[in-house]
């Protein structure tokens, strides 16, 4: 197993290219089961959250073939309707072809995928919109079985805004007879890129972006070829990192325009975050970082998965900040973590006050998750000597080669074996 070992007290300078976003690659991927044909990809991320889908897929009979960021995937032939718990277990995102299964082939059995670090995450919602839309669904021996001859139009409202589910409903929508409209929809910029790439491939959808999402389904679609937005998290993340260090970098083909909420943040908290003419931005960390409060939201508002990074910035900052968590209930677990490191940070619920403190101090720390991972490794950066960051499969999961990247930066990172 690896992990990532830190010294300290870099200023990172210099620039980067944000790589093509998870979490719009992932029911990109599904969404080829929907139809005939070979899609072509491009800017796909090397990561193992990006392996597993595929996984997925071939498992399903879908042919992958992968040129370093590009992507082919024949989606002509499916021979399996299932994706078992052996695949699914490792990313709860593998539900994501319950819908488009559903919908191509009338039938579909999927693992449930169970817990989860940072909360329980139910699919309830998914279900509860397939069987509106006819789909007839039971749970045995851990797995949902769902048929229906043909999906049809439904309305739907979700009680709360959820991502998978938006994008998995949508994805059945597609090829079910009428219409479906889905309210209170998540708005995330994910959402509206796989909404892009339905349209393209031949289905009728209005609203994605909006928290009322229409769908008119469609007799069938076809094959499609797209690059893949940047990962606004990675971007997000990044500029954490030059405000710890006090840095100075570029990050190329940043997605700006979908990162409001966080760089205003970033920018309360003394941060210079300007757009350049060629579409890369430029990050500057100044000195003295401001306590800035913060409450995850849906997008628009702040996001879940910059949470972590943004506590690890609030750890070095001058005075007292809150950090609220509203989406998943237990995702301070890191805060044990940083706490190692020096931190000042009492939990309150889901709320984390953080007294800033003069400096961190390196330390052996585990990584529970994708972004905690991520917040250690900022936290390293920032912090006086050495800091080890052990179960970095989680990183592997989300960021493509994030300490490469720090590296190219300037960062004094390593990748090494556990136990050298």
């Amino acid at each position: 197993m690896d992990k990532i070992v830190i010294v300290g007290g870099e200023r990172l300078i210099g620039e980067v290219e944000i790589s093509g976003s998870k979490n719009a690659t992932l029911p990109i991927f599904a969404s080829t089961i929907l139809n005939q044909g070979e899609n072509i990809f491009h800017n796909v991320p090397n990561l193992k959250d990006v392996e597993t889908i595929g996984k997925v897929l071939r498992n399903l009979g879908i042919r992958i073939e992968a040129e370093g960021k590009k992507y082919k995937i024949d989606s002509s032939e499916i021979l399996n309707d299932e994706a078992p718990y052996e695949l699914v277990k490792t990313m709860r995102a593998s539900i994501l072809v319950l819908g488009p299964l559903l919908a191509r082939r009338g039938r579909a059995t999927v693992s449930l995928p169970g817990g989860c670090a940072i909360g329980a995450r139910p699919i309830n919602l998914h279900l509860m919109g397939l069987e509106a839309m006819g789909a007839k669904i039971e749970l045995s021996r851990g797995y949902i079985e769902a048929k229906a001859d043909r999906l049809r139009g439904a309305s739907i409202s979700f009680d709360i805004p959820t991502v998978t589910g938006t994008e998995n409903l949508m994805m059945a929508a597609t090829l079910a007879k009428g219409k479906t409209v889905l309210q209170n929809a998540a708005m995330e910029p994910e959402v509206v890129e796989l909404a892009n790439v339905l349209i393209k491939m031949g289905a009728k959808i209005k609203g994605a972006g909006t928290r009322l999402i229409e769908i008119e389904g469609v007799d069938e679609l076809h094959p499609v070829e797209h690059r893949i937005i940047p990962d606004r998290i990675e971007a997000g993340t990044l500029m954490v990192a030059a405000g710890l260090t006090k840095g100075n970098i570029r990050l190329i083909d940043c997605p700006i325009d979908h990162m409001e909420a966080v760089i205003l943040k970033l920018r309360d908290s003394g941060m210079e975050i300007e757009k350049e003419g060629d579409g890369s931005v430029r990050v500057v960390g100044n000195r003295r970082i401001r306590s800035v409060d913060v409450k995850t939201q849906p997008y628009p508002g702040f996001p879940t998965d910059m949470q972590a990074q943004f506590m690890a910035l609030m750890c070095l900052s001058r005075g007292l900040s809150v950090i609220s968590e509203t989406i998943f209930e237990n995702r301070f677990i890191h805060v044990s973590e940083l706490r190692r490191m020096g931190a000042d940070i009492r939990i309150q619920g889901n709320t984390a006050i953080i007294q800033g403190v003069d400096h961190l101090s390196g330390a052996p720390v585990m990584a529970t998750d994708l972004r905690a991972s991520a917040s250690l490794i900022l936290a390293g950066l920032a912090a006086e000597g050495i800091t080890e960051v052990s179960r970095v499969y989680h990183l592997d999961r989300g960021y493509e080669g994030l300490d490469r990247k720090l590296a190219q930066l300037g960062a004094n990172i390593r990748r090494v074996k556990e136990g050298e």
